[in-house]
């Protein structure tokens, strides 16, 4: 059976992503990026 999923994520690059996918034991047929956003931290007063 084949699959697709979103995933988002925080701090992770693509290569990581799979490999953590590939060490869970999942075969992944390819990822692809289709959004990045920037993320904007809150100064501390």
């Amino acid at each position: 059976m084949n699959s697709n999923f979103v995933l988002k994520v925080e701090d992770a690059k693509l290569p990581d992503v799979q490999k953590a996918l590939q060490q869970a034991g999942i075969k992944v047929r390819s990822i692809i990026e289709i959004f990045k956003e920037e993320v904007k931290k809150e100064e501390a007063n």
